[in-house]
């Protein structure tokens, strides 16, 4: 059911643009939550070759920003993986600048943020998380599965362990996705809670809840960075261990 305009939950609301598009049964459809992602990666895209068409030795402000981030994924990357990280870091990168900008385009007025949607948190932890599994089996083949029986461990407790390790690793697409989609619908509901409240009693009545708008849209920033941070320290803790196993 379609939520109502005036919902907070309206905003979150996936919505086809030009009409529907079926193809084999599948609705195909270019939705708003698409050009929100095409966006995303359009923004991305433009920063990058903006920091990077000079390539000064001594950096301009859009190039430290760009080597920055760059620093930023890398240093997370090595210390979290080791230097073996560094064959997985275009993936990663990508990851986090997609993650940041779609979060903080979101909160543009009349923006849709993708990362509202389980569908699509959980399209990509789901990635990561086969991802890993291959990379662990890959390197390390049936040994792999010793990830399961914790060193140290006594033998009479692994009937015990050996399901909590795997239920522990079978819900971290699930962990991982709730996390960052919860954020987000969290945030925005509040924006919007708040916000109509400012509207609804005028500018000098509602002066106290543009103020609490105005220091929740700080915090959402701040939030909207934090969650892409997460997300992606998460995913270098996985890869480690599946290079690393114990």
């Amino acid at each position: 059911m379609a939520a109502e305009a005036h919902s907070p939950l309206a905003q979150f609301e996936i919505q086809p643009l030009g009409g529907p598009i079926h193809i084999g049964g599948l609705d195909v459809s270019f939705t708003n939550s698409s050009l929100w992602m095409v966006i995303a990666v359009a923004a991305i895209t433009a920063f990058m070759l903006l920091g990077t068409r000079k390539q000064a030795i001594v950096p301009g402000r859009w190039q430290s920003l760009c080597e920055g981030m760059y620093d930023f994924v890398s240093n997370m990357l090595r210390d979290n993986v080791g230097q073996e990280g560094r064959a997985y870091f275009p993936f990663v990168f990508s990851l986090f600048m997609f993650i940041l900008f779609a979060n903080v385009l979101g909160l543009l007025p009349g923006a849709f943020t993708v990362t509202s949607h389980i569908v699509v948190t959980g399209a990509m932890a789901l990635f990561i998380f086969v991802m890993v599994t291959i990379v662990g089996i890959v390197r390390h083949g049936l040994h792999f599965f010793t990830y399961f029986a914790p060193q140290g461990a006594p033998m009479w407790l692994m009937p015990l362990m050996i399901p909590i390790e795997i239920i522990s690793y079978a819900i971290r697409p699930m962990t991982l996705s709730i996390r960052l989609f919860a954020n987000m619908v969290a945030g925005h509901v509040m924006l919007a809670v708040i916000g109509g409240f400012a509207f609804a009693l005028g500018v000098w009545a509602g002066w106290l809840p543009i103020a609490a708008v105005t220091a929740l849209f700080g915090l959402e920033l701040l939030i909207a960075c934090l969650q892409a941070y997460v997300f992606t320290i998460l995913t270098c803790i996985y890869l480690h261990d599946a290079i690393h196993l114990h």
